[in-house]
């Protein structure tokens, strides 16, 4: 039975009782929607708070120890201000980055975690700027949002930069409400790496190279262009501070400056690791206001205390004198709310631009566990806009060349379900610990707080795209959905995803078991099975994969035809790709089916003859999506070409 279409008497129940708990939740937040800003009270005690952010940098700074950047500017605030040694973007790219910002929420929790998707909010959940507009705060956005979620309602007062401090400028003739300024530098983007011309300023000789970059020209200029545009960024921020201190507010206002995920070099942004997700965060907090800082801060002090961007939208409203709502999924590291720290930092890979992924990532202040529930896919998937890099593509061309080390290698080719890092040993996550027995305390551990996390924020990420998008638009969405151990039995997902995950040849009872299961998500993870494991299995269980892939739900049924056409030739080889080409045509497929079926298509083998003339021919855009529309076209374009290779 499809699980999308469930019995109409239980999905009003449980669709009840989510209404319920959300209706407890609007009687206590919602009576600050019904209040007229003008109306509040101005508390001249209340703190500004500003935003400086700046996109795809990681803690490539001077203040962070880096001997190459350039960063006075920077530097001089983490002299006045405090430095957060750790701090973690929660998600290795901006669109779910910045939701799990906007909303307090890991954007996985609310099935919004996959780049440029959109999932409605669950009911009663705001973006926390508009609880500090109900409280009387000026916000102001110049100008980034790209958010996974439509806005509910007003978030910004102004999004321009007409008004970057609310409206003051320090004469006393404007609005005395304290205001939360966000101001967005778009100059160290991936895309800036890559302009060209440029004329170098740092000498790309005295960059430093990782152990997985080859050392190439391309990889040494794009790096050397990479601290160029942070040096120019370092100038930007400090006109940023200049002009808060003309306008008089300096005295006055908080200053949070962070990177929104890591670096624009490849194996950085989008990466599941430390990596991707380490970025850097100073806070800055004037005489007037040293009471409501981080616990421990001192001008100049580097704190351990573990901090993500789901700690942004709670410490915010604590620091404007707001308890943040029970909802919010990160702890407040500042204000008048301040919590206890976070034991672990939580990361969330999903699919990249048009390439699908699972992966979830936790770090402490020394190791790094990553689970990857797809390893039989790479880190290094081929997203049209990375390659555009001319590092990648040095660098992948080596792979394809066999001219790469062991340790440059790993990034391009299928990854083990586990991953544990030493940290302080191997900062750059080259050696997978995960069978040594001398941290096997330490993974089990990690294991734990992963499976904890998971059942506590209800992960939807187990549920295919496809699906999940369907069961977005539902009543009580994906929040409701996920909350019914009926539906959505996670603790049994959970297991067999788990064990799916695993690279052994043979498939274990407790998987095969699934196929007779009335839950397409616990079918899908089977055929997943498959798929990772190889031949072999799909040899023993022909009869039963040919049943996978013709079983209803869609989402099952290209994930087995996937592995009948990797895994098989002949016939059944034969059969199983014409299935994929018919379901990558938009005319009769869902949109992220047609993006599972391109992407099967693009992982066959390179002597497997596709209808390339055929496939160039379906339809590349489609109003099924509100964003993310352009990704079937990419992959048209990649499997469409066979002289650039599968």
């Amino acid at each position: 039975m499809n699980l999308i279409l469930h019995n109409t008497h239980i999905l009003v129940a449980v669709h009840t009782r989510v209404m319920i708990v959300w209706a407890i939740h609007l009687c206590l937040v919602l009576p600050l929607f019904g209040q007229d800003k003008s109306t509040q009270p101005v508390d001249e005690d209340r703190p500004n708070i500003l935003w400086l952010s700046t996109e795809d940098i990681g803690p490539q700074l001077g203040c962070y120890g880096d001997p190459v950047a350039k960063t006075p500017n920077l530097d001089a605030l983490a002299g006045r201000g405090m430095l957060f040694d750790v701090a973690w973007s929660n998600y290795p790219v901006c669109a779910p980055a910045r939701t799990t910002i906007i909303t307090g929420m890991y954007a996985a929790a609310n099935g919004a975690g996959h780049m440029r998707c959109s999932r409605p909010l669950p009911e009663g959940v705001a973006m926390f700027p508009q609880l500090l507009q109900q409280a009387g705060y000026i916000c102001t956005n110049q100008k980034k949002e790209d958010y996974n979620h439509p806005k509910p309602g007003k978030v910004w007062d102004k999004t321009n930069k007409k008004a970057p401090f609310g409206n003051r400028t320090g004469n006393g003739k404007e609005s005395r409400n304290p205001f939360f300024s966000v101001i967005n530098h778009t100059g160290t983007h991936e895309s800036k790496i890559r302009n060209r011309p440029h004329q170098a300023v740092t000498d790309p000789q005295a960059v430093q190279l990782t152990q997985y970059w080859p050392d190439r020209p391309e990889v040494r200029q794009d790096l050397a262009q990479y601290y160029d545009n942070i040096a120019k960024m370092d100038q930007w921020v400090g006109q940023q501070i200049k002009q808060l201190e003309q306008a008089g507010l300096a005295d006055d206002t908080i200053i949070v400056f962070f990177g929104d995920h890591g670096s624009g070099m490849p194996r950085h942004k989008r990466y599941a690791g430390d990596s991707g997700m380490r970025v850097p965060m100073i806070v800055y907090f004037p005489d007037k206001y040293k009471h409501l800082a981080p616990a421990g801060y001192e001008p100049g002090k580097h704190s351990t205390e573990l901090v993500g961007f789901i700690d942004l939208a709670p410490t915010t409203l604590s620091l404007a004198g707001i308890e943040p709502p029970k909802y919010m999924q990160g702890h407040a590291f500042a204000g008048v709310h301040r919590q206890p720290p976070a034991h672990f930092l939580y990361g969330f890979r999903e699919r990249m631009d048009e390439r699908p992924d699972l992966s979830r990532s936790l770090r402490d202040e020394r190791f790094l566990y990553v689970r990857n529930y797809m390893p039989h896919l790479p880190a290094g998937q081929h997203v049209n806009y990375q390659m555009q890099t001319p590092t990648t593509r040095v660098w992948r061309e080596m792979y394809d060349a066999g001219k790469l080390n062991d340790v440059q290698r790993q990034f391009w080719e299928a990854r083990s379900a586990e991953e544990f890092y030493d940290l302080e040993k191997d900062p750059e996550e080259t050696v997978n610990l995960i069978n040594d027995k001398d941290y096997q305390q330490e993974i089990k551990r990690f294991r734990e707080a992963h499976r904890q996390k998971t059942m506590e924020i209800r992960d939807p990420g187990f549920i295919p795209e496809s699906m999940l998008h369907q069961i977005a638009h539902q009543p009580g969405n994906v929040a409701g959905f996920c909350a019914d151990p009926q539906r959505y039995p996670l603790k049994k997902i959970f297991e067999v995803a788990s064990q799916a995950a695993q690279t052994s040849d043979s498939v274990p009872p407790s998987l095969l078991s699934c196929a007779d299961s009335e839950n397409p998500i616990l079918r899908y993870w089977l055929a997943m099975a498959f798929l990772v494991r190889g031949p072999d299995a799909c040899r023993d269980h022909s009869k039963l994969l040919r049943q996978l892939m013709e079983d209803p739900d869609k989402n099952v049924a290209i994930t087995a035809a996937e592995a009948m056409a990797v895994h098989e030739t002949g016939a059944r080889q034969r059969l199983a790709v014409d299935f994929l080409v018919e379901h990558s045509n938009l005319d009769q497929a869902d949109f992220y089916i047609a993006v599972a079926a391109l992407n099967a298509l693009d992982r066959l083998p390179s002597d497997v003859n596709l209808p390339y003339d055929k496939i160039s021919q379906f339809p590349r855009k489609t109003d099924q999506v509100q964003r993310g529309g352009d990704y079937v076209q990419r992959l048209i374009e990649k499997v469409a070409n066979p002289s650039g290779g599968r």
